[in-house]
């Protein structure tokens, strides 16, 4: 098993996620995160590196192009254990991202608002993290992927049983819950468009 050394934390839902983000930078995790969850962490105490620090390209329109981009999907996709994976991260100066926290923009919740838009309907289909989410779950081989602050504990206790990594079905388990989550959130956004007119 291999340890968790780097996390990207970008979440709409903070309940938790300070706690969970001390525990894992208590374990020696380098942590990564974008905007809001990026200073709730700051202030929280928590050393964090900004995305755009880590790629070295600026969150630009109205944030919605930060994680697309290839330094953090290829720290999320690569293969650990494929030679020309490891060869092409290594030419291309490319680390891994071995836990991935993301939950999505409430689009539901948003369309359940009376008088709400078409246009801030819109506005809250999250493209971001459902692209990390996938990505994670698809290589759960290696990356832990967290969609639910319900399973913070879990994570936190058993990187503490296994040396600061996490079980490979524990990992299969939670890409399962990704798959789910984006599967109704995808249904989500369709029942609402075809009830438009």
């Amino acid at each position: 098993m291999n340890r968790i050394q780097r996390a990207l934390i970008s979440v709409t839902d903070k309940s938790g996620v300070v706690d969970f983000a001390k525990a894992l930078s208590g374990m020696g995790v380098n942590i990564l995160s974008t905007g809001g969850t990026a200073r709730a962490m700051s202030d929280g105490g928590v050393p964090v590196v900004e995305v755009a620090d880590f790629t070295g390209f600026p969150e630009m329109l109205d944030g919605r192009v930060k994680t697309l981009h290839p330094k953090i999907h290829a720290g999320i996709l690569f293969r650990r254990d494929v030679k020309d994976h490891l060869d092409q991260m290594a030419r291309h100066h490319l680390a891994p991202i071995d836990l991935v926290c993301v939950n999505l923009y409430a689009f539901e919740a948003t369309v359940a608002r009376p008088g709400v838009t078409l246009e801030e309907a819109i506005e809250n289909i999250d493209i971001g993290g459902p692209t990390l989410l996938r990505a994670s779950a698809k290589n759960y081989a290696s990356v832990t992927v967290v969609v639910d602050p319900a399973d913070y504990a879990r994570v936190i206790e058993e990187m503490k049983a296994h040396d600061g990594a996490t079980t490979i079905e524990t990992r299969f388990a939670l890409a399962k819950k990704v798959f789910a989550l984006t599967h109704a959130y995808d249904g989500a956004i369709t029942r609402y468009l075809a009830g438009v007119q």
